[in-house]
């Protein structure tokens, strides 16, 4: 049964530090404990988590221990193992989870474990629906913000690719790890001799390792054709028919392979044939494959925003969101730009060149968002050619008013996408701009003929390389960002599978990323008060 935890409200007699020399006091009034206690563990709001729990039974163990654990098992890095024994004995994190007495209060394992099944299980079940590791996230950072005094008009926005736990396999080794699961779900009375053969140690000796290059194709439709047996076999046991292991199985036969109704046998497809959300892991069914920048990876990629005015002595992230790799950078952004309006006060973005698009543009313009770009995506206009900004047109209409020789057209339209220019020939008549503008002859008139998204993307690079070295320096800082996650934090190959699971430890990642950062700054403005006050440190804005 939920309920709330109040209880490090109420004052303990037996608080620690009322025994502890005074100057010991003072330390731990300098150290990150106190900062985490008031802005992190008394701002989580643990009644969104109701859901987790029956009306009926024990009192839940209370949510904020259980969250902000989480969180400073990643600001750590440490195991579990790691994290219960600072729990049981480290005196800063019982400070910061409002423990005043070292053993106040027992944490089982177990506890640690269920709490997060129940987290991961409630993503599973509700995309989309009611993040709850986001909205804690949101709701911390709107805390760290408001009191590092940090303004959010100007933030970047980037992506990053990152790893589940799963291994990097070929397609025989992941058809040899789908059979094998399959394999073993199925009764000893019903395995056949070549099924069977597959479970000893042997088979996959042979198979993956004493192997040519030239025998790889035979070998893959060997496991192939297996695999079909055994979920054939699978099918007919009634009790088997919804285990994942058959339907991942099933999955890769149809992704892999095509069948031949006359022989009854399995064909491998070409490794072009096969689409990029195609399994990736045979226990990781979410993950897709991308190449980016040259780099190919099977998993995901996190989209994140953070502030970047200079005026800010420090930078936080306001917003993240975890999607399958082949989800481009154009679509994340075109979802992600009005939620960032919501929570925050962005009123400039800049991206790198692989956000570029006018839904992307126009989207901001719609949320009252500026979007900068330091590069665009596609091809460059032809050199040789004048480019089509060097034509004049209205601002209300978008029609042609001039060429690049000041003629102005008998008449300009607009249809169908295209901006229509018909000149009198005789305005043409020794231009010495006439092979470069792009002019066509015909019977009556000169005609130029634009597509309106060409002279929009021309405007658009125009723009970018006058404010190149500004849009470029505001946004470089994010790559720090991201290394820092993905080094630091363990954010580059996590620890666990699964879209949900990896969306939630994103979460707890970035909110403990963006606390660190916050603990340092108010940290850092501690000093400086203590240095201009007092002799002894004024413990107040600690508590």
């Amino acid at each position: 049964m939920f309920k709330e935890n109040n209880q490090h409200q109420q004052e303990n007699l037996l608080n620690s530090t009322y025994w502890m020399d005074q100057s010991i006091v003072n330390k731990l009034s300098k150290t990150w404990a106190p900062f985490f206690y008031e802005d992190v563990f008394c701002k989580i709001d643990e009644k969104p988590f109701a859901v987790l729990y029956s009306d009926l039974g024990r009192n839940n163990f209370p949510v904020n221990i259980l969250l902000s654990l989480e969180y400073i098992k990643h600001m750590f890095g440490y195991s579990d193992d790691e994290l219960i024994e600072n729990y049981y004995f480290n005196y800063l994190i019982n400070y910061a989870l409002g423990i005043r007495t070292l053993g106040e209060r027992n944490l089982a394992e177990r506890t640690l474990y269920e709490f997060r099944e129940r987290v991961y299980t409630y993503a599973l079940n509700h995309p989309g629906e009611d993040d709850l590791i986001f909205k804690q996230f949101l709701n911390l950072t709107e805390g760290f913000i408001a009191k590092a005094g940090i303004s959010t008009k100007e933030q970047r926005m980037d992506s990053t690719m990152i790893m589940p736990n799963i291994k990097k396999a070929g397609r025989l080794s992941l058809a040899f790890d789908v059979l094998s699961k399959v394999v073993n779900l199925i009764p000893e009375e019903l395995i056949t001799e070549p099924l069977k053969k597959v479970l000893e140690p042997k088979f996959k000796t042979e198979t993956l390792y004493k192997i040519k290059t030239t025998d790889t194709s035979s070998k893959l439709e060997k496991i192939l054709n297996l695999c079909g047996q055994a979920i054939n076999i699978c099918k007919n046991v009634e009790a088997l028919q919804n285990k994942d292991a058959i339907k991942v199985a099933t999955r890769f036969l149809l992704e892999q392979a095509e069948y031949n109704t006359t022989t009854g046998y399995y064909k491998a497809k070409t490794k072009e044939s096969i689409a990029s959300d195609s399994l990736q892991s045979a226990y990781e069914k979410d993950a897709t494959f991308r190449k980016k920048s040259g780099k190919s990876q099977s998993g995901y990629v996190v989209n994140i925003a953070e502030t970047c005015c200079k005026d800010n002595d420090t930078q936080f992230t306001t917003d993240y969101k975890l999607e399958q790799n082949i989800k481009s950078d154009v679509d994340i952004a075109k979802e992600r730009i009005s939620e960032l309006k919501q929570t925050t006060e962005c009123s400039d973005l800049y991206t790198d060149g692989g956000y570029y698009s006018k839904d992307v543009i126009d989207i901001g313009i719609e949320n009252e968002i500026t979007v900068h770009f330091t590069d665009m995506t596609g091809k460059a206009p032809n050199e040789e050619k004048l480019p089509v900004t060097s034509f004049e047109y209205d601002e209300t209409t978008g029609e042609i008013l001039s060429c690049p020789g000041k003629q102005k057209p008998e008449y300009s339209s607009i249809k169908n996408g295209q901006v229509v220019a018909h000149f009198n020939k005789n305005c043409c008549n020794g231009c010495l701009l006439r092979d470069k503008c792009g002019m066509k002859e015909q019977k009556k008139s000169n005609v130029v003929r634009f597509s309106q998204k060409s002279i929009e993307a021309a405007t658009q690079r125009v723009t970018i390389k006058i404010n190149i070295k500004e849009n470029t320096s505001k946004r470089a800082g994010i790559e720090g960002t991201n290394s820092a996650l993905k080094r630091g934090y363990g954010l580059g190959k996590l620890r666990v599978r699964g879209q949900s699971k990896c969306s939630v430890v994103t979460g707890l990642i970035i909110t403990a990323h963006n606390f660190v950062k916050f603990a340092k700054h108010m940290l850092k403005i501690a000093k400086k008060t203590v240095e201009f006050s007092e002799p002894s440190i004024n413990t107040s804005i600690f508590q």
